[in-house]
């Protein structure tokens, strides 16, 4: 008998009203977390096995004949990317490379456009466009390229784990993009495929890094097993290592370890395929999956804002609305936002039609992050679907509209709507692209009173260097209208004698937000365009307006500006008052 689709969950009672903890310190783990130097090398070692017969005789096994079931894909795709493949290119970020010259032994030309070809993401967005008689022809074709380059020998970067269990999700949901030929010869190569793929996973998911990779690889162990003839043990085992995935991918509040916006997106993503995928075999949803769904999706949604969309933390862009929308609803889950995520970091203060996003924890440990940014202290604030102060974001973006360098720069603690001393990072960003010494602990205070809401933050990024420790308090009202700040630069106890030297207050502006100064030079008016109109107060220092940009979700920076306070730390202590004042 047929069991009923699966409702979506409602946990909007249990985590919209998620209590306000007043004091936390979050400390910054040591960077050997994740995987250890001995793990690396065996890990190393193993994908040298796969050039070997040995593991070409693990891949081999039945041929499947069909897939039992097509999960649907309710995330939509991209229209334009969609449309540029029907024209002959694929475009990702704005590199073009054309469908025809792609064979899938050359390298590409970047990380990211090994995931979406490898990981065959690229049939979502064409999918989008298409039916399948005219869609069908397209990805047949560019699937028997990839398929003679890779059906038969493993080799990184298709073969990795990420790769091959993302490839398991969407050949999966778009089957009937790669499977509608009638060349038998064809659709066997391709279910065969299909069945080496999840063996390879079998031996490979686990050692995957942790994180999203790791999640990813063990979401496709689980999603052959449900569509593969004969997979209930792969399903056993592959429920196993997802849950065993699951928690070391997210912190206890659901936040994703990497402190990524894109990587918690992408967590969610392939759990709510997975749990499509259960959905088409007509099986329930385990409860540790279900109870993962709710936790990540409230804390995504923490770190959205007026407009739906997401905040510009840790290296992602600001993602738009319509694909955080998208991939919620996907994931069946209704909830509220988590507005105080004790271990991912983020704090989340919504007043009247004001939201304001603060980042109040250490950087990730590098072997788990890319784009790492030195951005502890920043804040975001929008004014309904406006935005209004935010960071650069989009340093994971670097391609064809954002060259390295640029890339580098957005990581820094200057790209970030926080206090800067002397022109450096409040962790340093090392040569290699890791993360350094810098900000090891937070401590947070935060109180909901009942004219508004009261947080007061401090790290010690620039305590072993200069000496300091930075301390910002924030003060929102009740209705939003009125956000006081201060910045404090404080002597720090048992460390160097702190020293005299400059520091600047950063507030970079969204692209639709004109400034001007005011006559006195202590103030500026911000009007959104098409929206409302705040004022900006310093009590000290100089202020003054400067060139910055900003990120979308499709990885194109957009020109901006930035308000910059600029002041000289004393010895002794030194602190900077602010105003942001709804006016009209």
């Amino acid at each position: 008998m047929n069991k009923p689709s699966p409702q979506p969950v409602d946990m909007s009672d249990e985590q919209g009203a998620d209590s306000i903890e007043d004091g936390k310190r979050l400390i910054r783990l040591s960077p050997d977390k994740g995987s250890s130097l001995a793990e690396r090398i065996a890990n190393h070692f193993y994908r040298l096995t796969w050039r070997t017969p040995l593991h070409s005789m693990r891949l081999k096994g039945k041929y499947p004949l069909k897939l039992l079931a097509i999960p649907r894909d309710a995330i939509a795709g991209d229209p334009r990317a969609g449309k540029a493949i029907r024209a002959g290119y694929f475009l990702l970020r704005g590199q073009k490379l054309p469908v025809a010259g792609v064979d899938f032994i050359t390298p590409l030309p970047s990380p990211a456009f090994e995931d979406y070809l490898h990981g065959f993401r690229w049939l979502r967005d064409l999918d989008q466009v298409a039916n399948r008689e005219t869609a069908a022809p397209a990805a047949e074709s560019i699937m028997r390229a990839w398929l003679s380059a890779h059906a038969e020998k493993p080799t990184e970067p298709a073969w990795s784990a990420e790769h091959a269990g993302w490839r398991i999700l969407f050949w999966a949901t778009h089957a009937p993009l790669i499977l509608s030929s009638g060349d038998l010869v064809y659709r066997s190569l391709v279910l065969n495929c299909f069945a080496r793929t999840a063996r390879h996973l079998d031996r490979s998911a686990d050692k995957a890094p942790v994180g999203l990779p790791r999640l990813v690889a063990w979401s496709g162990v689980v999603a052959a097993g449900l569509l593969l003839p004969g997979g209930d043990p792969r399903r056993s085992f592959g429920e196993t290592g997802l849950k065993r995935a699951i928690e070391h991918a997210f912190y206890s509040d659901g936040g994703s370890i990497s402190r990524s916006p894109l990587a918690q997106l992408r967590g969610i993503e392939a759990l709510a395929m997975v749990a499509a995928a259960y959905d088409a075999v007509r099986e329930e949803v385990p409860a540790f999956l279900a109870e993962t769904l709710g936790r990540t999706v409230a804390a995504l949604l923490g770190l959205t804002h007026g407009d739906g969309g997401l905040g510009s933390w840790q290296g992602a862009p600001a993602i738009a609305p319509s694909l955080v929308e998208s991939v919620v609803a996907a994931s069946g889950v209704r909830t509220r936002p988590l507005r105080q995520a004790r271990d991912w970091g983020y704090q989340r203060i919504g007043a009247g039609s004001t939201v304001i996003l603060v980042d109040a924890a250490p950087p990730p440990v590098s072997p788990l992050a890319d784009a790492g940014c030195a951005s502890t202290g920043a804040i975001e604030i929008s004014d309904g679907p406006d935005r209004l102060i935010v960071n650069c974001g989009g340093a994971s973006c670097a391609g064809a509209m954002i060259p390295a360098d640029l890339a580098r720069g957005l990581r820094t603690t200057a790209a970030h709507s926080t206090l800067v001393l002397d022109d450096s990072n409040s962790t340093a960003i090392l040569p290699d692209g890791t993360l350094g010494r810098g900000v090891t602990e937070v401590e947070l205070h935060r109180q909901e009173l009942e004219n508004g809401s009261r947080i007061e933050l401090s790290h010690d990024g620039y305590a072993r260097r200069f000496g300091y420790i930075h301390r910002r308090l924030l003060v929102i009202s009740s209705d939003g209208k009125d956000i006081r700040g201060e910045d404090m630069l404080l002597p720090a106890q048992r460390r160097k004698r702190p020293a005299t030297a400059p520091y600047a207050l950063r507030f970079h502006l969204a692209p639709h937000v004109d400034a001007s100064l005011t006559a006195d030079g202590q103030g500026a008016l911000l009007r959104i365009d098409m929206g409302a109109l705040w004022q900006f107060r310093c009590g000290a220092g100089e202020l003054a307006i400067e060139d910055s940009l900003w990120v979308d979700g499709d990885g194109r920076p957009h020109a901006a500006k930035q308000l910059v306070v600029s002041a000289t730390a004393e010895p002794g202590g030194s602190s900077l008052g602010w105003l942001l004042k709804r006016v009209g």
